[in-house]
């Protein structure tokens, strides 16, 4: 094994969740709590998981509901990162996750790359949808901050005969497509960093270094196409108003005021 779980391993767990707390506070990151509740939670939730999986992985049906378990859980998490404000379409945020995620685990079943197990499918689908997660955060957030910071610039693409959608991409463009960054960032310096998890995993599991390579290339190429698509679908929801961020004291979106004003 690469760890054993033990007394020493729980300690350790808890010196480094208490470092990474005091770091936050003391530098004013964040709270502390937050980052306390953050790795509880995961513990919590790995060790419910680890029960629950075995069970899972034995019937059709029931793998289903836990895949849709996971992308609900992904929906709600990237709503209230990127329209946390109630009433303000944080449900938008499904929309980019699966249509990133959706065609690609399609297409990967129905080639017979990924058979419809758990011990496959349940990875496979997690890493996609952690990556279209973290695209449809970074690219939402940014875009709307730009809109926020930048609602000159917009209201002056419309003076200028621009359509308020082709408005909002131009100045909220750039900034969403910094959400890729860290995807392309880790297909780029793989092997030369880090050794990312698919690749240990199955070195770890006995298979051969070429065969973990091509495993965990093609996990990379996949999580490039699902970024980008739920980067793009992001991008396309803030211009179009769908995704919108009330501004503080208001109880409307700037986008939808543009709306009402344009």
């Amino acid at each position: 094994m690469l760890l054993d779980v033990n007394v020493t391993f729980g300690a350790v767990l808890a010196v480094l969740l208490a470092l990474a707390a005091a770091v936050v506070a003391v530098t004013r990151l964040g709270r502390a709590r937050d980052t306390l509740l953050a790795g509880g939670r995961a513990a919590v939730q790995l060790v419910a998981v680890s029960l629950v999986i075995g069970w899972v992985v034995r019937s059709v049906p029931l793998l289903l509901c836990f895949l849709l378990l996971m992308y609900a859980v992904a929906v709600r998490t990237a709503g209230r990162r990127v329209v946390p404000a109630p009433g303000s379409g944080w449900w938008w945020a499904g929309v980019p996750i699966a249509a990133a995620v959706a065609p690609v685990v399609l297409a990967l079943v129905a080639t017979g790359l990924v058979p419809v197990k758990g011990v496959t499918l349940v990875p496979v689908t997690g890493i996609l949808v952690g990556g279209a997660l973290t695209a449809t955060v970074l690219a939402g957030r940014r875009a709307l901050d730009e809109l926020e910071t930048r609602r000159g610039e917009v209201e002056a693409g419309l003076a200028i005969g621009l359509v308020e959608r082709e408005a909002r991409l131009e100045v909220a463009r750039p900034a969403a497509a910094d959400a890729l960054l860290p995807g392309m960032d880790q297909t780029r310096t793989v092997g030369l960093v880090t050794l990312p998890g698919a690749f240990v995993g199955m070195l770890l599991g006995g298979a051969s270094p070429l065969h973990a390579g091509a495993v965990q290339l093609f996990v990379l190429i996949a999580l490039l196409a699902v970024q980008a698509v739920a980067a793009a679908t992001a991008l396309e929801l803030v211009a179009r108003g769908r995704m919108v961020r009330p501004r503080a004291g208001e109880g409307r979106s700037f986008v939808q005021g543009l709306t009402a004003g344009s």
